[in-house]
């Protein structure tokens, strides 16, 4: 009996140890990001730091690779096709 109490305790410890190693550190990192975004503070930098990043993509020459503007080109073209075609 004093056997299975130990072995019970031993694994109740381990299940407890993997579990806050593993998946509790990923729900904390994500339950951290979602407290930081559903703060006002959280929310203003958020908009601030993509305005920023509009405005260096607004600066570069080319914001896409020839092979991503063909690819985005076609695939438009295509849901224009099939939005044409759904309204007949």
């Amino acid at each position: 009996m004093k056997q299975f109490i130990y072995k019970m305790i031993v694994s109740i410890i381990a299940i407890v140890l993997v579990y806050e190693f593993t998946i509790g550190k990923l729900i904390k990192k994500y339950s951290d990001k979602f407290n930081y975004i559903s703060t006002k503070d959280g929310r203003k930098e958020l908009v601030i730091s993509l305005r920023e990043e509009i405005q260096k993509g607004v600066k570069k020459e080319r914001y896409l690779s020839k092979e991503d503007a063909k690819l985005l080109n076609q695939f438009i073209r295509k849901i224009q096709k099939e939005l044409r075609e759904s309204e007949n």
